[in-house]
C-alpha cells in the first residue's frame, strides 16, 4: 500500500448491510478508521475488534478524519448527518473530503457540494452496485463523481472495498448514473414479476419459465439473483429492500422531471414498487416483488420452502 495514501485517516458513518463490509475492508487493509456506531451493536463490536475506533457523534468522526464516507438510506439522512446538530459540518476541516456512498438525489448532492466547498471541503458521490456479499468481499462496483485530483486521492481507499471503479464525471454524476443503473435493474425486477405472475396464471410454473430464460439470451446475473427467491425461497439472495427501491425510483422521477424528459417506464416501475411498499411488510427485498404482483393477480408465487409473505 502507498504509505502516503495509508496516512489518510478515514471516517465512516452508516454500518448497515453495505456499510459494515466496506468499513471492515478499509480497516483490514491498513487505514486508521473512526466510525459512528448505531443501535445494532454487532458491526461496531466487529470493527472495534479489528482495531477501529468509535466516535459518539458525526462531528467527532469529522474531527478525527481526513476522508469521511457516508453510507445510509438517502438524501434526507445524508443532509441530517452533515447539517444537523453535532453533524459533520461542525467538525470538518479545510482539505477534508466527504464521500456519499448512498443512493441520493443528485439535486441534494450538488447543493451539499456547493455548501461544503465554501468551507474548503470536497464532496464526492460514490454510490454502489452489487450486494452485501460483495461489500464483505471487497468487490463492490462504484461509480464516482469527483474532480480528477480528488478521485486520484480517493482511489487507494476505494480500492480497499471495490473491485470495479468507474470515474463517471464530476460531483453529482455518480448519483445520476446510480439512478439510471437502478432504473434498469428495478425495471427488470418489475418485468420479471409481472411475467412470472402471467406465466403462473396461464399454467406455466416458475421452474418451467426459468428453464427457458436461464442460459438463453434473456439471462443475466440480476435475473439469476432475482429468481433465487421464487425458485428456492432464498430471501437473502438480493438484500435490497422494496422500500429503498421505491425511494430510488422517486429520485429517478424527480431527475427526469428536472431534465424535462417523459419517463413513462420509470413511472410504471415506480408504481409497481409503490404497491408492494404500501402493502408491506417493510423488510421485504426486491425479489419478493414477484410474490406481491402474483398475489394481487390471484396467483400464489410464494416459494414452497419459504414462509408466506404477509
Amino acid at each position: 500500500m502507498n504509505t502516503t495514501a495509508a496516512s489518510e485517516k478515514i471516517g465512516f458513518i452508516g454500518l448497515g448491510l453495505m456499510g459494515h463490509g466496506i468499513a471492515k475492508n478499509i480497516v483490514d487493509k491498513g487505514y486508521a478508521l473512526t466510525f459512528l456506531g448505531r443501535k445494532n451493536r454487532a458491526p461496531a463490536q466487529d470493527l472495534l475488534r479489528r482495531g477501529a475506533e468509535e466516535a459518539a457523534t458525526s462531528r467527532d468522526v469529522a474531527v478525527a478524519s481526513d476522508i469521511v464516507f457516508i453510507c445510509v438510506t438517502g438524501s434526507r439522512e445524508v443532509e441530517a448527518i452533515i447539517r444537523g446538530t453535532g453533524g459533520l459540518k461542525e467538525g470538518l476541516k479545510k482539505g477534508s473530503v466527504v464521500v456519499d456512498c448512498s443512493t441520493s438525489d443528485p439535486t441534494s448532492t450538488v447543493a451539499l457540494a456547493t455548501e461544503l466547498k465554501a468551507l474548503g471541503v470536497d464532496y464526492v458521490d460514490a454510490p454502489l452496485s452489487r450486494t452485501p456479499k460483495e461489500a464483505w468481499e471487497g468487490t463492490l462496483d462504484a461509480m464516482v463523481g469527483a474532480s480528477d485530483a480528488v478521485f486520484a486521492r480517493l482511489k487507494p481507499v476505494l480500492d480497499t472495498w471495490a473491485g470495479r471503479i468507474v470515474h463517471i464525471g464530476d460531483t453529482g454524476d455518480g448519483h445520476r448514473m446510480k439512478l439510471l443503473n437502478n432504473f434498469i435493474s428495478l425495471g427488470y425486477a418489475a418485468i420479471y414479476s409481472e411475467a412470472l405472475a402471467l406465466a403462473q396464471k396461464v399454467g406455466i410454473s416458475p421452474p418451467r419459465f426459468d428453464s427457458v430464460i436461464r442460459n438463453g439470451r434473456m439471462d443475466c446475473g440480476f435475473y439469476q439473483t432475482f429468481m433465487r427467491w421464487t425458485l428456492e425461497g432464498d430471501r437473502d439472495a438480493h438484500k435490497f429492500t422494496i422500500a429503498n427501491a421505491f425511494k430510488d425510483l422517486t429520485y429517478l422521477e424527480s431527475m427526469a422531471g428536472a431534465a424535462g424528459i417523459a419517463n413513462p417506464l420509470g413511472n410504471a416501475t415506480k408504481n409497481a414498487f409503490a404497491g408492494a411498499f404500501a402493502a408491506g411488510p417493510a423488510d421485504q427485498y426486491v425479489p419478493m416483488l414477484a410474490t406481491h404482483i402474483g398475489k394481487i393477480n390471484g396467483v400464489d408465487l410464494t416459494p414452497p420452502t419459504a414462509p408466506r409473505v404477509r
